[in-house]
């Protein structure tokens, strides 16, 4: 069927750094009838609030980007924050959006709603076969009530509610805080801050050992785009009513010590890393199986190297700012 660009879109979460990309990638593809509300006019945990920006605005499709996240430490830190936040703004969007008629929508989750000792690469159909990873289970739980929420909607009421799984995201927009960031932009902080001030050595928390896989965060606005796009039968074709999601990776993973050499060399830090061993490592390996949304016709477009410089890039920008 071909696409109408005039179709009213709400992004929800704009300012950040996967919202952002995702008006990014409407705009390119040519989709102007955008809209968007900053947290500051809309706090998306107050349902009224929301129900009024639904019976206002009345879009036609919805993509929720906006969510609560943060690395290790302030998952660790911040657990009723993270589930509480997370499970009103999904339970909010996503009803309000049904509420108001919305047919269409995109939920997006995080590779962290696998087993921590999930097979690897991580297919969609291990979702709820085991345990959790500790340090992130708050927000995950919630993710995973958000897809759930989609399929029951899709279940009782008909609507097309579809979610995407991205792996670890980076990339313009993201979040450098010293504590609250996750492990790229926390990478290039540090390195970079050791690289003014000519530091010998930069300590990366953990082994080094886990492995992670990495996704620029365009390409997970145009996986978005795309999959928001598909003609529902396509879709339904690489999925089910009780495994819907799709999962969206770059395709291959490397270890920290490994990402750390790299960000080393996007930033241009030449002294030396070691090893925090007493620091915790988190899940030994996520990897996400895309085979799915492969199937579907879609690949990442950025390797590593030069989503890396282009993180960099975008992080000397805004600490100029």
């Amino acid at each position: 069927m071909p696409v109408d660009l005039n179709q009213k879109i709400y992004v929800a979460g704009h300012k950040g750094m996967v919202g952002s990309a995702i008006v990014r990638a409407l705009k390119e593809k040519g989709y102007q009838n955008l809209i968007t509300r900053t947290h500051a006019e809309l706090d998306l945990t107050n349902q009224v609030a929301v129900q009024a920006l639904f019976e206002k605005e009345q879009p036609d499709q919805v993509y929720l980007a906006a969510a609560k996240v943060g690395g290790i430490y302030a998952n660790n830190t911040f657990p009723a924050e993270f589930i509480y936040e997370n499970l009103m703004v999904q339970n909010n969007v996503i009803h309000e959006a049904f509420i108001s008629g919305v047919k269409k929508l995109l939920f997006l989750g995080s590779s962290c709603i696998y087993p921590k000792l999930a097979p690897q690469p991580m297919a969609e159909e291990v979702l709820l076969t085991g345990k959790l990873e500790a340090t992130n289970e708050p927000y995950a739980i919630a993710k995973i009530a958000g897809i759930k929420m989609c399929e029951s909607y899709n279940r009782q009421y008909g609507v097309d509610y579809r979610s995407v799984m991205p792996t670890n995201l980076y990339g313009p927009g993201d979040n450098y805080h010293p504590e609250n960031s996750h492990v790229i932009p926390a990478m290039i902080r540090r390195f970079h801050e050791a690289k003014v001030s000519n530091a010998p050595e930069v300590v990366i928390w953990g082994t080094g050992t886990p492995k992670r896989e990495f996704l620029y965060v365009d390409d997970m606005a145009a996986a978005s785009v795309f999959v928001m796009e598909l003609d529902r039968s396509a879709y339904d074709q690489q999925t089910d009513s009780m495994c819907s999601h799709i999962n969206v990776g770059y395709g291959s993973d490397i270890t920290i010590a490994e990402l750390a050499a790299a960000v080393a060399d996007a930033v241009g830090y030449s002294g030396s890393i070691s090893l925090d061993t007493t620091k915790p490592d988190g899940a030994p390996r996520k990897w996400m199986d895309s085979s799915r949304l492969n199937r579907l016709g879609w690949q990442a477009k950025f390797d590593l190297e030069n989503g890396l410089a282009l993180a960099y890039a975008d992080f000397k920008k805004n600490q100029r700012q």
